[in-house]
Parts: C-alpha cells; structure tokens; sequence
C-alpha cells in the first residue's frame, strides 16, 4: 500500500475514532442522567414499600356489592367485529349491577360492528348502542363526545345523573371485582385507574410480550410512586373511570359544546387524566388515584388485553403514544412549577430524546465493534478513552443491570420465572421499537403542524382474551 493510500485510511479510522468518542460523550451523558432519574423513582418506590405504603391490598372474597350510583361505561369501536361481542358479553356478565349502563359507539359505515355489539349485548337493556352519524374512522376522542352527548340526553330524558364515566376497548377483558372497587374508589378521586395485564401470546414472544414487561414495571413501580407524590396519573384509557364533575370541569375549559375528549389529540385519555390531576391541586378538585388491589384469588385486579403482535402494528401504535404524549402532552398542557409534577412530565415526555440515545447507542456498537476488526486486522491501532469516560460507562452499565433485575422480579412475580427471563431478553427489541415509532412520531407530528387532519390510526384486532381462555378451558378439559 502506498504512502497516500496509507495516509486516506489513516485519516479515515482517526475521523471514525472521533465520531465514536462524541458518540459515546453524548449516550453516557443521556444514559447517566437517565439512571439518576430512574434510581430516583426507584428509592422513592423502596421508601414506599419499607413503610407500607405500596403494599398491594387483597380483598377477602370478591366484591359485588351494589354500585352507589349509576356509572357509565364507554366502548369506542371502529371496525372491531371480530373483537367486541365477547368483550361486551363477558362485560355484562362480569358486572352484573344493576346501575351499569354500557355505551357502545359505532359509526353509520361500519354495520359489521354494529351487528357484533348487538349480539354480544344480547338483548341486555344496560346496553345502549350509539352510532356516529359522521363516517368513520374520526378520532377516539370524538367517538367517546359522541357517546358523551348520549350520555347527557339520557340524563336530561330521565332526570337521574350518573356518577361517572368509565372507558374500556373493544379488545378488553375486565376483572370481576374491579367495577365495585372504582366505585368505592370515586369517593376520593375524580379519577380512578387500575392497572393493565397485557396477556403473554405463544405466537409473538418477542414483540406482542414486550408490552407486559413495560407495563407490569409501570404500573407495579412508577404509578405507585406517582400517586403517593399527588401529581397527575395518566389515563391508560382503559380501566379508568372519571367523576361526572370533573368531565363537565372538562367539557367546560373546551367550550362545553362538543365534550370532554380532545378530538384531535393522539392520546386524549392521558390529556384528560392529567386534566384532572391538575383540578386536584384546585378548591373542590379531589385529583386522581392509582388502585393497585389483589382479589381474593390472588389475580391483580386488572385490564386484561392482547397487544400487538406484529412489528409494524406495535410501532405504529407507540407512535401515536409518543405522539399524543410527548408533542401533545406539550401543546395542550404545557409544563408545571410544582417539582414533582414537572420531573413526571418531563418523564413522560422523554420518548423522542431516549429514542435518540438509543440510537446513538447502537450506532456506536457497531461502530466499537468495526474499530476492534481493524485493531485485530491490523489495519489501525485502537484509541484509547479518557478514564472519566470508562467510570461513566461502568456506572451506566451497572444501572443497566439494575433495571433489568427490576424488571425480571417484576414480571416474574407476575407471569413467572420463564417470562421474567424473557424480558431481559426483550430489552433490545423493545429498544428497537421505541426507535422506529418516535422517528414515525416525529414525522406525524410535522405532517399536522403542515394541517393534515387527525386520524383514529387504530390497532386492529382479530382475537379476545375470553375466547383464548374459552379454548384452553376446552382443550385441558
């Protein structure tokens, strides 16, 4: 190889050696500040339970009691024939009070689902189905308007007003012991969440079960710690109900014409659970609350659904979380002087940021790795890094270790020891569609700053969890 040849390829691995170390400067940085955060929220959760405060209830037998007012729920579909009629049969099975009213919206060009709620309701009077006149898909939160308006017509018709809103999906199996509980709940808090039990799928280990591995350490750890600070508990959607008051405190700041539910955010459930965290900290308010209960069996009282199990599916709907979330979240509601509800926004609005640590991160693997060849090839000699740079690393690394042995004992409390090791396996694919759907979250986000409408960019649904529980019962019996 000549002198100049020899000279080129110098210069080439000492640029890549330079790309590496601000590579590597700028991931230790985020990664650092990162494991500060979460060893933050990890104290204040070891802090709760050393003093009882975390521990998780369990109920002596179930509870069935009546409701002590009526409570509505709402079933926003579009084009969820495959999954709706048994997610309302089971609901009304599940939740047989007598004060329960269930509506279930639809839209006027979708009568596949239309006909599907009216078979799995059975011709059960709680059961009031409301289609949208306008031709779907609009957004959720327009459809949950829709049945809002429904709400409140039934209510001027009859003279007798509900005491709460809550939301489910068509996908949805609810606990038994979980209505009475929200309702019990409602007493203190315009707003009640439970926690979400994404169902383990055979068929989809790595991206349909990552969904539990986040959710179980959500809402085991961080949602625990949320709701003992008094800041604002973001809606799941799912699982939730919100006090008849704070919805018209809503409707209200919106106009009070078309609802409580932004039609045009990504995410108007967790706007809205913020929404009334914030009237919490106001005269009258009496804010939200997490309810972490065990039945009498031992089953966490939970949302039980199947998540997405194709890779295209799970980033397109991150993306709309991050969406709603991140640059929603921003627009709508801004920021907070309180210290504690800022550090919970800023958390919640880390997803793009993270997504570019990330990336950055991986980025760097590959290239460490292609500077080891040449090293070993001798085609250049490895560069050495500053000693700060090598303690930054062990400290993150270590953090690394921890989440995941946080993680593990978490879903292995829950799921059992196969599925705990299999969410450290997970980390890296989860990693990967946290990636993808902030870069999707982006674009879609500049393409509305550009005017283009909101859209329900729903995940489809092709299965329920009462008829893969059906099947098994049939199958071991």
């Amino acid at each position: 190889m000549g002198v100049a040849a020899q000279d080129v390829l110098s210069l080439i691995f000492a640029s890549l050696e330079s790309v590496r170390l601000e590579l590597l400067l700028f991931a230790a940085f985020w990664f650092a500040l990162g494991a500060l955060d979460e060893m933050a929220v990890d104290l204040a959760w070891a802090w709760l339970l050393l003093t009882g405060q975390a521990k998780t209830k369990r109920l002596d037998a179930p509870t069935t009691a009546e409701l002590s007012a009526p409570i509505a729920l709402f079933v926003p579909a579009w084009r969820e024939a495959r999954v709706i009629a048994p997610m309302l049969r089971n609901t009304l099975a599940r939740w047989p009070h007598a004060d329960l009213r269930v509506y279930a919206g639809c839209y006027v060009n979708d009568p596949a689902t239309r006909a599907a709620m009216e078979a799995g309701g059975g011709g059960d009077p709680r059961l009031t189905i409301v289609v949208n006149e306008t031709p779907g898909p609009t957004t959720k939160g327009e459809c949950l308007n829709r049945l809002f308006r429904a709400l409140r017509e039934d209510e001027a018709r009859t003279g007798q007003r509900f005491r709460a809103v809550m939301l489910h999906d068509a996908e949805d199996l609810v606990h038994p012991d979980a209505l009475t509980l929200i309702d019990r709940a409602l007493d203190d808090a315009d707003f009640v969440q439970i926690p979400v039990r994404p169902e383990m799928q055979v068929d989809s280990p790595w991206v349909g079960n990552h969904y539990a591995d986040e959710f179980t350490e959500a809402h085991a750890r961080e949602m625990v710690v949320r709701d003992r600070l008094g800041v604002g508990l973001p809606a799941a959607g799912v699982g939730c109900a919100f006090s008849r008051d704070a919805l018209d405190w809503v409707a209200d700041r919106r106009g009070g014409t078309e609802g409580p539910f932004d039609p045009l955010a990504m995410t108007e459930d967790y706007e809205l659970g913020m929404l009334i965290g914030r009237r919490g900290t106001r005269p009258g308010g009496k804010g939200g609350r997490f309810l972490r209960v065990r039945a009498a069996d031992g089953s966490l009282v939970a949302t039980r659904a199947f998540f997405p199990s194709r890779l295209d599916a799970a980033v397109r709907q991150k993306s709309r979380w991050v969406h709603g979330i991140a640059f929603d979240g921003w627009d709508q509601l801004g920021w907070s002087l309180r210290p504690a509800e800022l550090w919970m926004r800023v958390r919640d609005r880390r997803g793009p940021l993270v997504a570019v640590v990330l990336a950055a991160a991986y980025l760097l693997v590959l290239l460490t790795g292609f500077l080891w060849l040449a090293d070993a090839m001798g085609w250049h000699p490895a560069g050495t890094l500053p000693p700060l740079v090598y303690w930054v690393l062990i400290a993150t690394t270590l953090a690394f270790v921890w989440r995941a042995v946080v993680r593990f004992l978490l879903v292995t409390r829950e799921y059992g020891l196969g599925d705990g090791i299999g969410s450290i396996l997970r980390i890296p694919v989860a990693n990967v569609i946290a990636i993808s759907a902030s870069r999707r979250a982006v674009f879609r986000y500049a393409a509305t700053l550009f005017g283009q409408p909101a859209r329900w960019e729903k995940t489809e649904h092709d299965r329920h969890v009462a008829d893969e529980l059906a099947d098994h019962k049939r199958v071991t019996a």
